[in-house]
């Protein structure tokens, strides 16, 4: 029996430690970083008052959303979009691979119309509610295909109704041009009336650009009129440099926590030290696993958590002594330490995550990484601290190798 559990527990601490091993390039291969660690882009635009729309607060409103909305099509992990006075927007997004091209889609207008061949506007983006791009089966050619609305597929069906019934074909009457920012893109003749809310704008010469332009279409046009007055790529060197100390910084914190345990609470500070590799090891998985962004302050926020689960280890361990010195053996002190630090844990704990719960509500871009991070590591070093360091030190006493109660702190 006690043979059994010295095996199990050799087992343990082996898969642990080769689940730490084998999980730390994935982990560092697929971890999105910040714009503060890995640079990006930095636009700055403002809006811009026109005769027929002066800008107002509920435009800049409608403006942020749009650009969240273009922003999301980008595939952006994490980006700070912020409205800086009455009318400027500040744009920040981390990992561009092209930042040209980024900016570009951000400043274009996107305004969407249909006409007829005297101009009148048939509908625009606005009767919109899908544009998907496509490669046409037999061709390839990449167009992008749009879905109108309840309202908008009324007023399609009824202007290509009307130019069907009243011009032949080969009239260049019987044409409605699409056009995009005021310049046509196409001119194609209406052949049948179109009843089903669907249709097809071509001439892209990629299917990149098609799913630009779908994406702009999908987001919905700027609601005023903007100039882009800074448009630059941050550099990750001081990020870099950043992230560096941070690493540092954390060895020599790590080493420095690791030699307290196992030099002050001896035995039972090396279980925590084991709970403590695969804490990391969790916390980070489940980051890369969530496509959560990495920044400054979320690592903050995990060092922070690293402070909580030794806390949580040291109550438990105090607890431990102080029956060892009250001469009750070794398994029901373990028993009874954490059964006695768990309300403790609870309350220190919850409080803390109810904390970060609303830090993430009401707070936006890094303080809701910090809150992510912190929360994050609140629930999984109760989870380590409870169950993993308690399974170890149990499996171990239970081995009967050491029985020396000064080896577990006493």
């Amino acid at each position: 029996m006690k043979s059994q559990k010295l095996i199990l527990f050799v087992l343990i601490v082996a898969l642990a430690l080769v689940a730490v091993n084998f999980s730390i390039d994935p982990i560092q291969n697929n971890i999105n970083l910040g714009l503060d660690l890995q640079g990006g882009l930095h636009v700055v635009m403002e809006a811009v008052d026109t005769p027929e729309n002066p800008v107002t607060p509920e435009d800049m409103v409608n403006l942020q959303a749009v650009m969240r909305a273009r922003v999301d099509q980008l595939g952006i992990t994490e980006p700070l979009i912020q409205q800086q006075g009455d009318r400027r927007l500040i744009i920040e997004l981390p990992g561009v691979q092209s930042p040209e091209e980024a900016a570009r889609l951000l400043g274009k207008t996107a305004q969407l119309e249909f006409r007829t061949y005297d101009g009148e506007r048939v509908l625009g983006g606005e009767d919109l509610s899908d544009a998907v791009a496509r490669l046409r089966p037999n061709t390839q050619v990449p167009v992008v295909i749009l879905t109108l609305d309840g309202e908008g597929t009324r007023k399609f069906a009824e202007a290509t109704s009307y130019v069907v019934e009243n011009y032949s074909i080969g009239d260049s009457k019987r044409r409605i041009g699409i056009y995009l920012d005021g310049e046509q893109v196409q001119n194609p003749e209406v052949q049948t009336a179109i009843t089903d809310g669907r249709a097809e704008i071509t001439g892209y010469e990629d299917i990149f650009e098609a799913e630009n332009i779908a994406a702009l279409l999908r987001s919905g046009a700027l609601p005023v009129k903007v100039e882009m007055l800074e448009q630059r790529s941050v550099g990750p060197t001081l990020g870099m440099d950043s992230l560096q100390r941070s690493g540092v910084a954390g060895i020599y914190g790590l080493i420095a926590v690791v030699l307290f345990m196992i030099g002050y609470y001896r035995i039972p500070g090396l279980m925590a030290v084991i709970s403590l590799l695969l804490y990391g090891t969790m916390v980070m998985g489940i980051l890369v696993s969530m496509g959560a962004t990495l920044t400054l302050p979320g690592i903050a926020g995990f060092i922070l958590s690293l402070g909580i689960i030794v806390d949580a280890n040291i109550i438990i361990f105090e607890r431990l002594k102080e029956d060892l010195k009250n001469k009750k053996t070794l398994r029901s002190a373990v028993d009874g330490a954490f059964s006695k630090a768990l309300s403790t844990i609870l309350d220190a704990n919850i409080t803390t995550l109810i904390a970060a719960i609303i830090l993430f509500y009401f707070g936006t871009g890094p303080i809701r990484g910090f809150a992510v991070t912190l929360s994050i590591g609140i629930v999984v070093s109760m989870f380590t601290a409870i169950v993993i360091t308690k399974l170890l030190l149990k499996l171990f006493v239970q081995s009967n190798i050491v029985k020396n109660p000064k080896l577990y702190g006493a």
